[in-house]
């Protein structure tokens, strides 16, 4: 059986079938329709909220004083708060905060690629100056979302093929279309964890 030859039908084009308005619609009716809104009235409370219980969580937290033992052996950050991490993760690996889900998007996700892609500063999780409060790092994401969603939206088709280069490491000879389809499934998926845990918090104890 062959394929039916799409140049040949009688059947209408759809619309906004490009590529450049599929990722960026894709991602920014989740963002401003449903995702963002859920983290409006975050609180400092919820923010570090330990799903578990356990007060083991991973998350970001005051950076240990001199000859105190931090909670993981690696702690990244270059200010007053750090976000733990452990390498190779542990298995199962730990629960985390809403403080260190925001970390993980607000660096891993968007500013490093906003570094590497649309000329936004050097950054990493060791680098990092990690919000000690909710509104900051709802601040935090808002500025690196909007400098990678503008950057996107200045890729036309042409520029959506190019190799994302060596930035992205084993990656390197994907397009560029790749990189934006998994920054979409990176944000729709941690930003549902952080609503998850918004219900939690609202249906604690």
């Amino acid at each position: 059986m062959t394929s039916p030859d799409i140049t040949q039908t009688d059947q209408p084009r759809g619309l906004g079938g490009d590529l450049p308005t599929v990722l960026l619609d894709q991602i920014e009716f989740h963002v401003r329709e449903h995702l963002r809104p859920r983290l409006e009235g975050l609180t400092d409370e919820e923010y570090f909220f330990d799903p578990g219980g356990s007060g083991r969580a991973w998350t970001v937290h005051p950076r240990a004083a001199d000859g105190e033992q931090p909670p993981t052996s690696l702690q990244g950050g270059s200010g007053q708060m750090a976000i733990d991490f452990e390498f190779p993760e542990p298995d199962p690996a730990p629960l985390t905060t809403i403080a260190w889900r925001l970390g993980h998007l607000i660096v891993g996700v968007l500013a490093m690629r906003n570094h590497s892609h649309h000329g936004g500063p050097p950054a990493d999780y060791m680098t990092w100056d990690y919000a000690a409060t909710a509104a900051e790092a709802l601040a935090q994401f808002d500025a690196e979302y909007k400098r990678w969603i503008d950057g996107v939206r200045g890729w036309g088709q042409e520029e959506l093929q190019l190799a994302v280069g060596e930035a992205e490491h084993h990656w390197a000879d994907h397009s560029r279309a790749t990189l934006v389809a998994h920054i979409n499934r990176e944000l729709i998926h941690h930003l549902a964890e952080i609503a998850l845990l918004r219900d939690l918090w609202a249906h604690r104890g």
